[in-house]
């Protein structure tokens, strides 16, 4: 299976949301931040790598308001999410240099003609001074709140078009009476970013682009330039009634595997839980953001407290309750005797504001005892979160123990690897219910762009299907690797010490999911491992084809010791199941552990 490094994964992908990493030397390399890996990365996973059609829509705006010498941008979808920017950056630095941050907002022209029915979009600026890139690089990552691909390349277009104006109108100015004087105002082209880098932008030589296009004096016809440009008709009702079909296929009310209009008007009454509807469901960027967010929410919603980080996390999470608020409780192990502690500490008075874990974690496989989490919560008063990315609803039902399940609509609802999203959904039995859906009323905002939205939609029809297959298939491949003396531990749920709690949360037809990881007896025998699977290779996991990466590698590489810590081998390999026939998968996994026979001992 020729990788190109670098390369979108999958192949000839244009938003393609993982990226070719098929050695374990190339994944070193690109941690180190080697040439020889990072300058022929074509993309990346989103909230990690900007996209090239993001690249170039910040060259192009800092053109036109900043120094392109000097400043860089980070983009957002709305001012809100923009400002959770901004004042991260501010709390970063000195009161001196708080001036030189700022924000730029290009809303469509007033004197476009736009239908009702037209999609538009406004994009918020942060604009600072390239020193300041890695922290701003902090917020596109961990919030998951940064604008998409998708949105990027249509408003680098519209931008070009005249369709995307700065707003210059009193109320913006007074949002930010700070805000200093500019670079140069001339507009040269169009920019382009060569690389990921974070705090550059390179101007182009093409040719420019009058002033006047800015003006728009004569109206021109919006839908001409979708039409145009894109080839299609983006429209405003057909986005709306995707996003309606995703929320009640997250709730559950939602199964069939038809066309839109016939989806909408055969959903069930049931759900999930009893009670539950499509109303309970937030659609957001990223499964980062829903997370992210509904922190952000119990935060306005109830007293700020410390948080507790339950079990192994993704990252990017136990980040998220370290950066903001007022900190967090980390219980790494996710153990009963995590839990004896932290009710020892509820009897003595401490109180908190939510439990955030996974069910099951990631890349250990642990289920936490969300029963006792559950009773812990009732008593004490503090929410529990539920990240059920990795086994998904279908398979576990963790809803009716949680206030809120956050879910990556990236990995396996959607499949195809070339769309992000993420939901929050709120247990309408929940003790907070009634609290949380005032405060949802009142922050939440809909930044999901619409053309993601139909891409996710299509996708996840199928969903059912492909889960049943997968799982299926997950099982018979840990078992071949459970029964070789080459491999020293299979990490999955059917195979872990806490698989009667997965179990008590198993739906009556769900599976075990189609994620597991496994180590080996030394660095070198997972290297050959690695290197000889032929599947595709890289960062995400739920995809339609089998997807592998050095996950602990990646995801900590900065702090392999501390990973170590919590039993979590610096040398696992994670491998997401995909819809390939078992025969084909068996042959290409028993080809790697001939791999890792051959290697010295």
């Amino acid at each position: 299976m020729l990788q190109v490094l670098g390369g979108t994964v999958p192949p000839n992908t244009d938003h393609a949301v993982s990226v070719s990493l098929p050695t374990w030397r190339a994944n070193v390399g690109y941690e180190e931040g080697e040439d020889w890996v990072i300058s022929k990365m074509v993309c990346g996973y989103p909230r990690f790598f900007v996209h090239p059609s993001i690249q170039k829509l910040v060259a192009e705006l800092v053109q036109r308001v900043g120094d392109p010498e000097k400043e860089t941008a980070t983009l957002f979808a709305s001012i809100k999410t923009a400002r959770i920017c901004q004042s991260f950056i501010l709390s970063k630095i000195t009161p001196e240099q708080a001036q030189t941050v700022r924000i730029v907002n290009f809303v469509p022209s007033p004197n476009a003609n736009v239908e009702p029915t037209s999609i538009t979009s406004s994009v918020a600026s942060v604009i600072y001074p390239k020193d300041f890139a890695s922290i701003a690089k902090q917020v596109w990552q961990h919030s998951g709140n940064g604008i998409s691909s998708r949105r990027g390349e249509f408003c680098l277009r519209a931008l070009q078009d005249g369709f995307l104006v700065e707003d210059k109108s009193s109320s913006a100015a007074d949002v930010f009476p700070q805000r200093p004087c500019k670079g140069p105002r001339r507009y040269q082209g169009r920019g382009s970013l060569s690389g990921p880098s974070w705090g550059s932008s390179t101007p182009s030589t093409s040719s420019p682009t009058p002033p006047s296009s800015n003006g728009l004096e004569e109206g021109p016809d919006y839908g001409q330039f979708i039409e145009e440009r894109f080839g299609r008709n983006l429209s405003a009702l057909h986005a709306k009634q995707a996003k309606i079909a995703v929320r009640k296929r997250i709730a559950g009310v939602l199964t069939a595997d038809v066309e839109l209009p016939e989806a909408l008007e055969t959903a069930s009454t049931t759900g999930r839980v009893d009670d539950i509807s499509e109303d309970d469901v937030y659609l957001y960027p990223s499964g980062m953001s829903s997370i992210f967010n509904s922190h952000q929410i119990l935060m306005t919603a109830r007293e700020p407290r410390k948080s507790i980080c339950f079990g192994f996390p993704y990252t990017d999470t136990l980040k998220i309750l370290q950066k903001w608020g007022p900190g967090c409780l980390f219980y790494g192990h996710g153990s009963s005797e995590d839990l004896d502690d932290l009710e020892n500490r509820l009897k003595n008075g401490e109180r908190f504001l939510a439990l955030f874990t996974e069910a099951p974690g990631n890349p250990l496989l642990k289920t936490p005892d969300l029963i006792r989490i559950r009773a812990l919560a009732d008593q004490y008063d503090f929410a529990v979160v539920v990240d059920e990315t990795i086994s998904n609803f279908l398979n576990i039902n963790v809803l009716r123990y949680a206030d809120i399940v956050a879910s990556s609509l990236t990995k396996i609802f959607s499949g195809d690897s070339n769309v992000m999203g993420g939901s929050a959904i709120l247990n309408p039995h929940g003790q907070y219910y009634q609290k949380l859906k005032e405060t949802f009323a009142q922050e939440f905002e809909d930044i999901y762009w619409a053309e993601d939205a139909v891409f996710l939609e299509r996708n996840s029809r199928d969903f059912i299907a492909r889960i049943e297959k997968i799982n299926s298939t997950s099982e018979q491949i840990t078992a071949m690797l459970k029964e070789s003396p080459l491999v020293k531990d299979v990490y999955y749920p059917k195979y872990s010490p806490t698989r009667p709690l997965y179990d008590s949360l198993r739906n009556s037809k769900g599976g075990y999911g189609g994620l597991f990881s496994v180590t080996f007896h030394s660095n070198a025998e997972a290297v050959a491992f690695y290197d000889t699977l032929e599947v595709l290779k890289g960062p995400s996991l739920g995809t339609n084809f089998t997807l592998s990466s050095p996950y602990v590698l990646l995801a900590h590489y900065g702090e392999l010791d501390w990973a170590r810590s919590f039993n979590v081998d610096p040398d696992l390999v994670r491998i997401s199941v995909g819809l390939e026939e078992v025969p084909d998968l068996r042959a290409r996994f028993q080809a790697a552990l001939d791999a890792v026979a051959k290697v010295e001992k």
